[in-house]
């Protein structure tokens, strides 16, 4: 079995003996069994913290080097006709910590019939496709990931001017705002 334990990052020059075609979820992973697009069994060894992008080269133990690809994988792009819709739907989507991959007029997630709704209703309009799901890595350089918390809060409303920076995954009733 290969194992790879370095990632080189993005090298177009260098002729590499395998690819991985990895879908998201694949491509956060730093531990992980994988089997190249050849057949060959492997095993992802690499720093934690960090996603895999298109064309990234890894390195395994033996000296053989692999390209990534991000696969293409069941995802939900919904198109705007103007910027202020697809603005809202980018708003929202975010504020679920949903994982957003954004375009000109269009913001790409991965299936959720919540979100689906939510986007239909704000008047976008929801395609079913497959395709890369490349999201966007964050304000400070975080490279987004699936993730997955839960906490409570405190029966009292928020006091929304004091910083909210503490993720959570619920709304905020216009009554809350005051």
């Amino acid at each position: 079995m290969l194992e790879f334990t370095e990632n080189l990052g993005p090298l177009p020059e260098v002729v590499c003996g395998e690819r991985l075609s990895l879908d998201y979820e694949s491509r956060t992973k730093a531990r992980r069994r994988v089997v190249t697009d050849s057949g060959r069994e492997a095993g992802l060894f690499l720093e934690r913290g960090r996603t895999l992008a298109e064309g990234d080269v890894l390195r395994a133990t033996d000296g053989t080097l692999a390209r990534v690809r991000c696969r293409p994988e069941p995802v939900r792009t919904a198109r705007a006709c103007d910027a202020l819709p697809a603005a809202r739907a980018c708003f929202h989507l975010g504020n679920r910590h949903a994982a957003v991959q954004i375009g000109n007029l269009w913001v790409r997630f991965l299936p959720d019939p919540v979100l689906e709704d939510m986007v239909r209703g704000l008047g976008l309009e929801l395609r079913s496709e497959e395709a890369p799901f490349v999201p966007e890595g964050g304000a400070y350089g975080h490279v987004a990931a699936p993730h997955a918390h839960s906490h409570a809060h405190a029966a009292a409303p928020h006091d929304l001017t004091l910083s909210h920076a503490s993720p959570h995954d619920h709304a905020h009733s216009r009554a809350e705002q005051g």
